[in-house]
């Protein structure tokens, strides 16, 4: 492979649609060899075959098999994520760790199995895909927000603590992208919120937005290739906002 990327080994979780396929074909273009991890096996095995990079079939709920595991990744992308939307009085307490473990304790031990690789080496990228929830609240996702305020911290401490060693952490902040997780969600919205699904994406989940349309996975993934690149080598413990002016 050729490109600015060239040589480097990354590795995406939830890579096996959406967000994280984009993420994965960006990478793999500018030269990244790209492991894509995702408990979709048969879907991992397409886009690694895609980009010429190589599927991990993995349950990251599975968290005690991942406290001995060792990375040798140049880039981490944190990607995986699901999504639960519901009143706190009733929430079900099993999806609400459900959310927690997958996208802060999950973050936390992939980037504790890269980071000696990383240190040794004396370089590295770690992109926390956090949301626009990392910073702002949205009623009936207190999981989520709960859990990307937490990967937000452990951003900054990766940050902290890497960078004497050339490793960065960021987190990327996207407003709603057109992902089938964003989709999935009109009809929960729509049931929460006593409204048609047609009515969703304007009075509730753009209705803050400057621009008026969902953010696409591309548009993001070129961010995260930013941030993995050499140009950013100054650029850690930021949080980097793409909402459509949803916060102006």
């Amino acid at each position: 492979m050729t490109g600015p990327l060239a040589g480097r080994r990354a590795l995406v979780t939830g890579g096996a649609g959406g967000l994280g396929a984009a993420c994965a074909r960006a990478l793999a273009a500018q030269g990244a060899h790209v492991i894509v991890a995702d408990r979709d096996g048969a879907g991992a095995a397409a886009v690694a075959a895609e980009v010429g990079g190589e599927a991990w079939e993995v349950d990251l709920l599975d968290t005690a098999a991942l406290e001995s595991l060792k990375l040798e990744v140049d880039i981490l992308v944190n990607n995986a994520g699901i999504q639960t939307i519901s009143p706190i009085e009733d929430f079900d307490p099993a999806a609400f760790r459900r959310i927690t473990t997958i996208m802060l304790e999950v973050p936390f031990l992939l980037i504790r199995a890269a980071l000696p690789h990383m240190y040794a080496q004396g370089h590295g990228r770690i992109i926390n895909m956090s949301s626009i929830h990392g910073l702002r609240a949205s009623a009936f996702k207190s999981a989520y927000v709960a859990a990307k305020h937490g990967l937000e911290g452990l951003s900054k401490v990766t940050a902290r603590e890497g960078g004497v060693h050339g490793v960065t952490s960021n987190c990327v902040n996207p407003g709603y992208v057109r992902t089938p997780l964003v989709e999935g969600q009109i009809a929960d919205q729509a049931a929460t919120h006593g409204i048609p699904e047609e009515q969703v994406l304007a009075e509730v989940m753009l209705a803050k937005n400057a621009i008026k349309r969902l953010i696409e996975p591309e548009e993001i993934a070129g961010l995260v290739v930013w941030l993995a690149s050499e140009p950013a080598a100054m650029v850690t413990g930021a949080s980097y906002l793409m909402d459509g002016g949803w916060t102006s």
